[in-house]
């Protein structure tokens, strides 16, 4: 199995629109692509997913292990031909000085040659000192070549590549040449959602079109070699799912709501649990559930479209009122609030949570958060006499609660991050748990499995046997 991590010199570079149009090249040639992104995103791996065929997973060193990402990238490219990790930001970029946490960081963990972007509008022969620059930064990293990236010309092209073959021995695997037509539209958290665009596929073809055109896609495979496995990690084995689910939890999956990640939907099936999507935007009721999960995504852009939907709300409503164990997270959260207000306009929501949303003009809460459990959790880590335990996320939101009913219970402190309030996060109501933070199921916080129990212990039927006991 090839892998190769395609990173940047700096953010904004187009490593993403050229992991895209690798993923569905190498797809288009018969390859299995498994597409990987490092740090807590979901939009590019949405992207990253229609293009290559098979769900992106996200690894990340604030939230997993060193033999955690390695089992992942391990167990979901089992089955694969080349494995493509785009980075984040640039190569040597991260939260900690030592570069711990950075690409290049992740690209010597998995041993995986880097291909560099290069934003290089407006440069010539500066190019060189900055190509020579990271390779001498960290000589354990292996920039194995460049894309340069929105050019002007084939005149600018050539002297480029004359001033790269001239002073460095890197190879130069592609020049794209500067194309509206391969831009992909952005919004406040980064691209538009895959599952907003309906013309998601055409735009990954003529990017993917253009990359075979101006990338030696051959040269940058045969480059992408590398050893099988790594010493002292053991052989990866797949979630096995249960013959019966006995649980039915239903997830909102529409252009309103596209933020899962796939491990936590197969760590949920894992569970016992039977996913049932739900169209917040034109299903007209609930079917028959046990659970509800809300999560993230852009629901001020469907406002209208989801206020219009009121037999819904009022079913979600009363279901929640009625004690279905449901979770929200982030634009759930704000789904389920009274009001949802933005660019002066102000749509009604479920009205479940006694508060507003009101979107800004700047992240209201953005990175990574650290949380403690409070004890007023319904599906908690903690176990009794443990102590209050610390769990480790992430959030990205340009929204804010306002006119918060007092006497609210919450499920987290906050020790690191905004959450809802600076110092609090987790609205607990009945069998409601709503919060801004999203969490992510990895071996440090299993909470699939502790919401499908929950979920589980209060189906009608549990209750019954509860109550005869």
């Amino acid at each position: 199995m090839k892998r190769l991590l395609i990173s940047a010199a700096h953010k904004s570079s187009g490593k993403t629109t050229v992991t895209l149009g690798l993923c569905a090249a190498l797809r288009q040639r018969g390859l299995r692509v498994q597409p990987f992104k490092k740090g807590p995103d979901y939009i590019d791996p949405l992207w990253l997913s229609v293009a290559s065929g098979r769900a992106c997973h996200n690894l990340d060193f604030y939230l997993m292990g060193h033999d955690e990402i390695r089992l992942s990238v391990a167990q979901h490219a089992r089955d694969a031909d080349v494995c493509l990790i785009e980075g984040n930001k640039g190569l040597y970029d991260g939260l900690d000085l030592d570069g711990s946490n950075s690409n290049a960081a992740l690209a010597t963990l998995l041993d995986a040659p880097v291909v560099l972007v290069i934003d290089a509008r407006g440069m010539t022969r500066g190019i060189a000192p900055l190509i020579l620059g990271y390779q001498a930064f960290d000589r354990r990293v292996r920039i194995a070549g460049v894309i340069l990236n929105q050019l002007g010309g084939t005149r600018h092209e050539s002297k480029l590549r004359a001033v790269i073959e001239h002073y460095t021995d890197v190879t130069v695997l592609g020049a794209v040449h500067y194309d509206e037509d391969l831009t992909i539209v952005e919004r406040h958290l980064g691209l538009v959602p895959s599952n907003e665009t309906a013309v998601a596929e055409d735009r990954i073809d003529v990017i993917a079109a253009a990359i075979s055109r101006q990338v030696d896609v051959d040269r940058l495979l045969a480059l992408g070699e590398a050893p099988a496995g790594w010493p002292g990690v053991p052989a990866p084995a797949m979630r096995t799912l249960p013959t019966q689910p006995d649980v039915r939890i239903g997830i909102a999956r529409d252009a309103a709501f596209a933020f899962y990640y796939p491990g936590d939907l197969d760590a949920l099936r894992a569970a016992g649990a039977e996913i049932v999507p739900i169209d917040t935007l034109h299903d007209a009721r609930l079917p028959a559930l046990d659970g509800l999960f809300v999560g993230g995504g852009f629901p001020e852009v469907q406002m209208e479209a989801l206020e219009a939907n009121q037999p819904l709300r009022a079913a979600i409503r009363d279901a929640i009122e009625s004690g279905l164990p449901t979770y929200a997270e982030c634009g759930g959260l704000m789904y389920l609030t009274r009001s949802l207000t933005w660019r002066n306009r102000r749509c009604e929501m479920v009205g479940v949570i006694p508060a507003d949303s009101v979107m800004h003009s700047r992240p209201q809460g953005r990175g990574y958060v650290r949380l403690r459990e409070t004890g007023a959790g319904l599906w908690p880590l903690a176990t009794p006499g443990q102590g209050a335990p610390e769990l480790r996320a992430h959030e990205f939101h340009y929204s804010a609660l306002e006119n918060v009913s007092s006497g609210l219970t919450y499920a987290y402190e906050v020790l690191r991050g905004n959450g809802i309030d600076g110092k609090r996060d987790g609205i607990v109501y009945k069998n409601l748990l709503a919060c801004y933070t999203h969490m992510r199921d990895l071996d440090s916080n299993h909470w699939a499995r502790r919401f499908v129990e929950f979920v589980r212990a209060h189906k009608p039927s549990a209750r019954g046997r509860s109550a005869q006991q």
